[in-house]
């Protein structure tokens, strides 16, 4: 097969023989043709389906003729944000700018507005009024209903509104935009399609809806912000494909935006055939003269192998995306996208990750949802595993011995993360033991996030005593194996839930592990989380009961503090978080305190020896970065 990217101006179509392209995609991210990109995805679904695309990637937003490079298309534009909401793209969780576009040229920021899909919609609005707009990608999909939005501290309505645009695809598209251009193909006008499930569409009555669940309205929901909860738990239970039912948002004289039911989940076989379609896998070559992508890096030399997770951190948006239900690849689809990387020049044998958001999540949790759905009253595993879960690493196994006899191959790697409470629920496989053997590269990334169970329960994480079950048995099969393996916890910061004796808690843990984290994440409310939706509204939308959310940027600070409490710089803070947290007791010279008192001279303050001083103690601290489960100040051998 003659493989080409999919063009980007309208002299490529005409080589092409295409005089009208059915759809233009703008996108807010550069054209990369990897099926690790959304956009790449649905263009190459459209494609397969005998549609054409032109695709406007980071247009100009203040030159209204960027939106014209292929004229009016003759189905519709479809628009994205990219792979990242472009505010999560451009700002830090303290709301400062970010240095790096990992998703631009060469890094470069500033080639994509703020609110990307917004300012695209109106954009078009402005040169074609009357031209189906179909907004999709994460940005879209998280803003589909009215949503809380940290950067202005508001409550904002449905991006569908501010973008001028005529549908919403949430989710993973692939379904929805094909029903949305067959119906657009048998000429069926854009505002009467509003039979497709997946999509979030305008209307000025409800007459045509049998029985729809109406939410508070958007003023309501404005106003008061227990309306707001109330409001995000019934989002929040009805996103299953099976289970949800069509939801209804009240804006007074604009009438109303409809949430159709989610899309129907992906078989084997059209997970297969969505990723054997014919991606460049790399970016578009105009962009080599400016230093590539970056985020192709990352992706480049990995296998996505799922989809979906039954995990549902409280802090995850994939419940509100991609869904509770796990799709999978088939062993042969993947094996042929390995022996494909092992003729790119620039392999050098190392497949970087085989999974997914969550990486041996290789099947539904039960049989049951793939026939009725996701429980909506509880969980799979918090907060403890379901009587129901079926964990069964078998057949993730089975592939990743398939993937390392694979000619060329030399190692696999296991990057996009486990859940270790899965693991320990999974009695009968070896899993963990091959793991360690073959797919660990020093490091296993874990994220047990925080070490008080008061704040896990608000993540909805397991306890802290299933994350210490899981490391004994890592450490086991790291003896077993006769390896020097380490398991890197993540931890987040200023959680809801997580006041300063909490964060206190975490410091003292970090102690006894004996290593200090380079980088600290603090929580970050992006749209349509359960975290995100206690941190606006200060209680459990679940449950409506009261959680402490430490929101005054001095206290965040001090929490992130705490987790580095060896950095000198972060003395005074760490001091003033241990006084007002009631443990001075952690103050001093004994062999348990976090800090030792300042001592002064010549005027100038000197740290203590708890303060990391010299090179040396440095080059210690960052090769004890690994070392999680040993005491990192423990003296080494002077051989290298």
């Amino acid at each position: 097969m003659n493989r080409q990217f999919l063009p980007v101006t309208m002299e490529e179509c005409r080589e092409r023989g295409i005089e009208q392209v059915d759809f233009v995609y703008v996108i807010g991210d550069a054209y990369v043709d990897h099926s690790s990109f959304g956009p790449a995805i649905i263009s190459r679904v459209l494609e397969s389906r005998g549609y054409s695309v032109g695709i406007i990637a980071q247009p100009d937003w203040k030159k209204d003729e960027s939106i014209r490079v292929f004229g009016e298309p003759r189905l519709g534009f479809l628009v994205s944000a990219g792979n990242m909401d472009s505010m999560v793209n451009h700002y830090t969780v303290s709301k400062k700018h970010r240095q790096k576009d990992s998703f631009s040229p060469g890094g470069k920021m500033g080639l994509r507005p703020d609110r990307a899909v917004i300012v695209y919609g109106n954009l078009i609005r402005r040169s074609y009024k009357k031209t189906p707009v179909i907004l999709g990608g994460i940005e879209a999909s998280l803003r589909r209903l009215g949503h809380y939005d940290y950067w202005s501290d508001q409550v904002k309505r449905s991006v569908l509104l501010d973008a001028g645009a005529d549908l919403i695809s949430y989710g993973m598209g692939e379904r929805s935009i094909v029903e949305i251009a067959d119906a657009l193909q048998a000429g069926i006008d854009i505002k009467d399609i509003t039979f497709i499930r997946g999509t979030v569409y305008k209307s000025k009555t409800l007459d045509h809806i049998p029985n729809p669940v109406c939410l508070p309205s958007f003023e309501a929901i404005q106003k008061d912000r227990m309306e707001y909860a109330r409001s995000f738990a019934v989002q929040y239970k009805n996103t299953d494909p099976f289970q949800g039912g069509t939801l209804v948002e009240d804006y007074g004289n604009q009438g109303y935006i409809v949430q159709n039911p989610p899309a129907y989940v992906l078989s084997k076989q059209e997970m297969d055939d969505v990723y054997d379609l014919p991606y460049m896998r790399t970016y578009h070559p105009m962009y080599e003269k400016e230093g590539g992508i970056p985020a192709i890096e990352e992706i480049r030399f990995s296998l996505a192998s799922n989809r979906g997770c039954f995990g549902s951190c409280n802090f995850c948006a994939l419940t509100f995306h991609q869904g509770r239900i796990v799709q999978v690849r088939s062993h042969e689809s993947l094996l042929k996208e390995a022996e494909e990387m092992t003729k790119d020049p620039n392999f050098k044998g190392y497949i970087h990750d085989v999974g997914g958001p969550t990486a041996d999540f290789r099947q539904p949790a039960c049989k049951k949802q793939l026939t009725k759905g996701a429980c909506s009253n509880r969980q799979c595993l918090f907060p403890k595993p379901c009587p129901n879960l079926e964990a069964d690493h078998g057949d993730y196994l089975a592939l990743l011995r398939k993937i390392r006899k694979v000619p060329g191959v030399k190692k696999v790697f296991i990057r996009s993360g486990i859940r270790f409470d899965y693991v320990l629920a999974d009695k009968k496989s070896p899993f963990l033991q091959e793991l360690t053997d073959y797919h660990v590269s020093g490091q296993l990334r874990v994220a047990p996030e925080h070490v008080s169970d008061v704040v896990l329960k608000k993540m909805g994480k397991p306890s802290h005593e299933v994350y210490q079950e899981f490391l004994k048995k890592y450490q086991s099969c790291c003896r077993k194996s006769g390896k020097e393996q380490y398991a890197v916890p993540y931890f987040m910061s200023s959680h809801p839930g997580c006041g300063l004796k909490e964060a206190i808690e975490l410091a003292e843990y970090i102690r006894d592990l004996g290593f200090t984290p380079e980088q600290v994440q603090d929580f970050y409310p992006t749209p349509s989380t359960i975290s995100t939706c206690m941190y606006y509204t200060g209680v459990d939308p679940l449950t409506m009961e009261k959680v402490y959310v430490p929101k005054n940027p001095h206290e965040k600070a001090m929490q992130r503090a705490l987790i580095q409490y060896k950095n000198p710089e972060n003395h005074s803070l760490v001091e003033e978080a241990l006084k007002k947290g009631g443990r001075e007791d952690l103050i001093g010279f004994g062999p348990k305190c976090l800090l030792r008192p300042l001592r002064h001279t010549d005027g100038k303050k000197s740290y203590g020896n708890s303060a990391l001083k010299s090179g040396t103690e440095k080059k210690a601290q960052n090769k004890g970065k690994k070392r999680t489960i040993r005491n990192v100040h423990k003296k080494k051998s002077s051989k290298k």
